[in-house]
């Protein structure tokens, strides 16, 4: 009920808006993550760039933490259908719609941000498809920092994954760990502190930065980066019904505005890791790095599983991206 609220009061707004010429909109974007993560960071420099470029005629509200009642699996349908305007949404959320989505956060399958940058870019035409026949736009993607494990004691060993309640964020993930003897569970976001509160899960799957934007260092000691496991996309994606009642000068402002947020998003990420680095160790938190050659050849063998269990559901489209990323890849 309450989201057919929003919804009814986000339509009313807008119909009101276009029988004055498109002018004063307000537009809700939603963000499971919180304000300081590096995509909340992101939605308030995208916020501020349509209001400027707009001449102040858009206003985005970012609502932050799921603050709406949304998580990110409610954002494409709640975007397709009109109840909500504008949406920043993990890739994995979107593994059910479309196995494509899940193609970033493949185990092992990029390990820099540039080779996300350039899987993104020959991935970008199939995910601007999904969006379109689902009544969406994609304004743009960018990418999280490297995926690593937060726990109480380093998880540095194949030993020390066995039989762990580690949280994973989609399918990718819980293939992979299971793969390797844990007890994988995939979780929401919201629902990651909760879990951890009550012992549901010992250990999380997520970047550095992740534990820091929900201060993990309350439930953990250590960091383990794990060879980049993954540097996984989220998708800022809006209602294809508000975007054409918008006058063409306001679709304009949207568009700079998002191809600006985006490339300042994908530049950010080394600073940010730097930030996030000095702020584990402000808070005492141990940053383990394994060297145990055997642990990283199990965890990408256990990678391979989950790209082929992936080739499986995704087929040949997904094969074709695989190949139009390492004939780039291979340039």
């Amino acid at each position: 009920m309450k989201h057919m609220i929003l919804a009814g009061v986000a339509l009313f707004a807008l119909s009101t808006t276009n029988a004055a010429n498109a002018q004063d909109v307000t537009l809700n974007l939603s963000n499971e993550y919180s304000a300081t993560s590096i995509h909340g960071v992101g939605d308030a420099r995208f916020a501020s760039l349509v209001s400027e470029k707009s001449g102040g005629s858009v206003e985005v509200i970012v609502h932050y933490g799921g603050a709406l009642g949304y998580k990110s699996a409610d954002h494409f349908d709640a975007v397709g259908e009109g109840a909500l305007e504008i949406a920043d949404t993990y890739g994995g959320a979107l593994g059910g719609i479309d196995p494509l989505f899940l193609i970033s956060s493949l185990p092992f399958f990029v390990t820099t941000v540039e080779e996300a940058k350039m899987l993104y870019e020959v991935s970008e035409p199939e995910f601007q498809r999904v969006f379109e026949e689902n009544n969406q736009i994609l304004l743009y993607a960018s990418p999280w920092p490297p995926s690593g494990i937060w726990s109480q004691d380093a998880i540095s060993s194949t030993d020390a994954l066995a039989g762990l309640k580690i949280r994973t964020y989609d399918k990718n993930g819980t293939t992979a760990f299971n793969e390797m003897g844990a007890a994988a569970v995939r979780l929401s976001w919201a629902d990651v502190v909760p879990s951890i509160s009550t012992g549901a899960i010992d250990a999380v799957l997520t970047s550095a930065e992740g534990g820091v934007s929900g201060s993990f260092w309350e439930h953990f000691d250590t960091f383990t980066e794990i060879y980049n496991y993954a540097i996984p996309l989220n998708f800022v994606h809006m209602s294809k019904d508000v975007f054409d009642g918008l006058n063409d000068d306001q679709q304009a402002a949207i568009l700079e505005a998002a191809a600006e947020t985006r490339d300042l998003n994908w530049a950010s990420v080394p600073d940010r890791l730097a930030n996030t680095y000095a702020q584990l160790d402000e808070n005492n938190v141990s940053v383990v790095t394994s060297e145990d050659d055997a642990y990283r050849t199990a965890l990408q063998a256990a990678g391979e599983a989950a790209l082929n269990d992936w080739l499986e559901t995704a087929g040949e489209r997904g094969r074709v991206l695989i190949d139009a990323f390492n004939s780039a890849k291979a340039q």
